[in-house]
């Protein structure tokens, strides 16, 4: 049980990220900004109240649950949507021809193949580096990016004349038909009668006011939201969505905290922790920041008993006078054995190996020639190999020595000889590799004392 809905933007939207640097975006509008943004279209309807009951509050957990929002490009075979792969699976071996982990989203088509254990053709896809998305390669060409980035200049003016401050602002730009999705599963059938239709009241409604940043000027404004009702995998993965028979983990698509009765094995599965902050928009302090707590990502694979549920966190500001709910209610997909994360050991030879630890290793055996067809059973044999033979002698007839000279007697012109204080050699000053969060890695470097003549 659960509502598919696609939300076509009709001007720049602004999704914050992570570090608050207006000339940076956001890529998706998470869930907690998803549930925040529907608690306010409840206000005006009059929902809030049964709306924080059926999902902060509720004693058995949230009656109605929510994806972040992804995005989703127009093509002439009809909307491809994108999502975050499990990590259990992403990303595939490498490849020369295509980075394959620098795509955050993937279609559902590529998601099912790892899940079925297929390789991905690297001629079939592109990797879209402003969207970060996995695009499929129709007829030889890639479809549109969902979006692009932009930088917007502005200017505020004041209203007495005083004053002007031009200012920057960075914003998506979706392609013509493109646009955003997310899902809702319903606990419950009479959870889907209730609230199926009070969702799709409060899209309609924010589909006039915006959702995410720069409303005020437009921003965040989308046409009238499409709805699909079906069941979730199916919605996601079409026809060809199977159960698995035996889960190993369950596939977070939305942002996750843990409520007290989850059971989650947390030296298994795949995951990341993010943090999560923002400001409170409300009449008894518009601004006030929230509290900030650690957040599961979604992509992250859960290994659980049963479907983790998650919780909203009250993150109000120390003595705010009403409850600020952050939901990490758990959307997840349950998914079959995920492939083993190990790393190759290293090769003993690169090891250091301290003093008196024992004999070395035997050599490894030189490779045997390759057996022609058909030439009976094959025999081992422990003869030691030949050794070769040496280069015949050769004399050289060597110059004579040149005379010594001792330190302290004069030379032939008289001045005394001068020895060189030889410097040690400098350490070469090697350049970390960059690490995926931009920060290099910085290399020791050992100063070798100048030697001393005796």
């Amino acid at each position: 049980m659960a509502l598919l809905a696609k939300l076509r933007p009709c001007g720049p939207w602004r999704v914050g990220s992570d570090s608050g640097d207006r000339l940076r975006v956001g890529r998706v509008l998470h869930s907690d900004a998803l549930y925040s943004a529907l608690t306010h279209a409840f206000i005006p309807l009059g929902e809030v109240d049964a709306w924080l009951e059926a999902t902060a509050t509720h004693a058995e957990g949230a009656q109605v649950r929510l994806s972040s929002c992804f995005p989703f490009a127009a093509n002439e075979n009809g909307d491809t949507m994108f999502l975050p792969p499990p990590e259990s699976h992403w990303p595939p071996p490498d490849s020369l021809r295509i980075r394959w982990k620098s795509a955050r989203y993937i279609p559902p088509t590529a998601i099912w193949q790892l899940l079925a254990a297929k390789p991905l053709i690297e001629e079939h896809w592109v990797v879209d580096g402003v969207s970060e998305c996995l695009l499929p390669v129709i007829r030889n060409t890639a479809i549109q990016s969902p979006f692009r980035v932009t930088v917007r200049s502005r200017a505020a003016v004041d209203r007495l004349g005083q004053g002007v401050e031009p200012h920057q602002t960075a914003c998506l730009e979706f392609s013509k038909g493109s646009g955003i999705w997310m899902v809702f599963s319903f606990a419950s059938k009479e959870a889907e009668a209730r609230w199926s239709p009070a969702l799709k009241g409060a899209l309609k409604l924010l589909a006039d006011s915006g959702i995410g940043g720069e409303r005020s000027s437009g921003w965040g404004r989308f046409e009238q939201p499409e709805f699909v009702d079906g069941e979730l995998g199916p919605l996601l993965f079409g026809n060809r969505y199977r159960a698995p028979e035996e889960v190993t983990g369950h596939w977070l698509l939305s942002l996750f905290s843990p409520a007290a009765d989850d059971r989650v094995d947390w030296q298994q599965g795949h995951y990341r922790v993010v943090e999560r902050t923002g400001r409170v928009e409300s009449v008894a302090g518009w601004g006030a920041p929230k509290r900030a707590n650690q957040m599961i990502a979604e992509g992250g694979v859960l290994v659980s008993a049963v479907a983790p549920k998650g919780a909203a966190k009250d993150v109000a500001p120390i003595g705010f006078p009403h409850p600020v709910y952050r939901a990490g209610f758990a959307l997840s997909i349950p998914i079959g054995k995920a492939k083993p994360v190990a790393s190759e050991p290293r090769p003993s030879s690169l090891e250091p190996r301290p003093l008196g630890s024992g004999p070395l290793p035997e050599p490894a055996t030189a490779p045997s020639e390759p057996r022609p067809s058909g030439s009976g059973p094959l025999t081992t044999t422990t003869e030691p190999m030949a050794p070769a033979p040496l280069p015949a002698e050769t004399t050289t007839e060597l110059p004579p020595p040149p005379p010594t000279v001792h330190l302290g007697s004069p030379l032939p012109d008289g001045r005394g000889s001068e020895v060189e204080h030889g410097h040690g050699s400098e350490a070469e000053h090697g350049h970390g590799s960059e690490a995926e969060h931009g920060h290099d890695s910085e290399a020791k470097h050992d100063a070798h004392p100048p030697k001393e003549a005796e």
